[in-house]
């Protein structure tokens, strides 16, 4: 199993910047692959970005020149740079792993855009 923790989330004015980070620990050899998700009020979970065992990153189209998701092996810590942020991207932001076939979930932090 693994255990994700996150923080960084908060309330941050439109145009601001927050760094969201998430603390792997468990069986964390042969993670696929770590990112972040986020789930605003009454919408569906959606993707933010993702980094792979191997290296490549992939983005939402929403997010891409604004947030920037990188990873510290020896802290097995992966984060979510954003910035320029905007009202939209308000939502609960969950750290999720992937492992032999599994997704695992963090317990989410809220992260709230005032414009």
């Amino acid at each position: 199993q693994v255990q994700l923790v996150e923080s960084g989330g908060g309330l941050v004015q439109a145009g601001g910047s927050l760094r969201l980070s998430c603390v792997a620990s468990g069986s964390t050899l042969s993670i696929n692959y770590i990112g972040w998700y986020r789930q605003a009020q009454g919408k569906q979970r959606e993707l933010v970005a993702l980094i792979y065992y191997s290296g490549p990153t992939s983005y939402a189209d929403s997010v891409k020149g604004r947030f920037t998701i990188s990873r510290d092996n020896a802290k097995n810590t992966v984060y979510l740079q954003m910035n320029s942020l905007k009202p939209e991207d308000t939502a609960v932001y969950y750290c999720t792993a992937r492992r032999d076939g599994l997704n695992y979930w963090g317990q989410g932090t809220q992260v709230t855009v005032s414009s």
